[in-house]
């Protein structure tokens, strides 16, 4: 014998979409077993009767279960058109992300090359520029001349005045040796006179 949920089982088989199909399919041959054993024309025509409407349940049924599964195919069909267009759209929003990934990376390379010329721009700012110090640098080298001139004038002078001085030194130490040769015929001469004087006495 089968147990409840293998007779559950085979039904729910049978009845596909629990549309009663089963019972209709059920409630044919029945009337197919009566109408064959029907015993007056009336009842065979009745059974008969019955019998076209069953099948025109189950054709019914029939032509339901076909437009719910073209319903179903159509939605199949829809439903991998909107997931190709979710796949495509999914694939366009990796390639936006990736382009906007190195748009950010572009702007921080600029952001960057900004902030780097502000600061070299700062710096600059804080020196004097090309024009104002080369000026300065021809004055100073105008003035470096000048002082060398003034140098050389200088030096010269310390020349002159160190060969005058010389010479000046060398006039005394003839002067001198003069007056000591001098002084010494002094000496010469009187020791003459008084060595004169003293024989004169004698």
């Amino acid at each position: 014998s089968f147990s409840s949920d293998e007779v559950i089982r085979k039904r729910l088989l049978i009845d596909g979409d629990g549309a009663g199909d089963d019972r209709r399919i059920n409630l044919l041959v029945k009337s197919f077993i009566k109408w064959c054993n029907s015993g007056s024309q009336e009842e065979g025509y009745f059974q008969y009767q019955r019998m076209l409407s069953t099948l025109s349940q189950c054709e019914f049924s029939m032509g339901k279960t076909l437009l719910v599964y073209d319903m179903n195919l159509r939605e199949m069909e829809n439903y991998e058109k909107i997931y190709k267009d979710i796949e495509n759209s999914i694939a366009a929003a990796h390639e936006k992300i990736s382009e906007c990934k190195k748009q950010i990376l572009q702007a921080k390379r600029i952001r960057k090359n900004r902030q780097e010329y502000d600061a070299l721009a700062k710096v600059i700012q804080q020196h004097p520029d090309r024009h104002e110090t080369l000026k300065q640098l021809e004055a100073l080298g105008k003035e470096l001349q000048h002082l060398s001139h003034i140098k050389e004038n200088v030096e010269d002078k310390l020349e002159l005045r160190r060969k005058q001085f010389h010479v000046l030194l060398s006039t005394i130490h003839e002067l001198q040796q003069t007056l000591e040769n001098d002084e010494k015929l002094s000496e010469a001469e009187e020791s003459q006179e008084t060595q004169m004087e003293t024989e004169t006495k004698q």
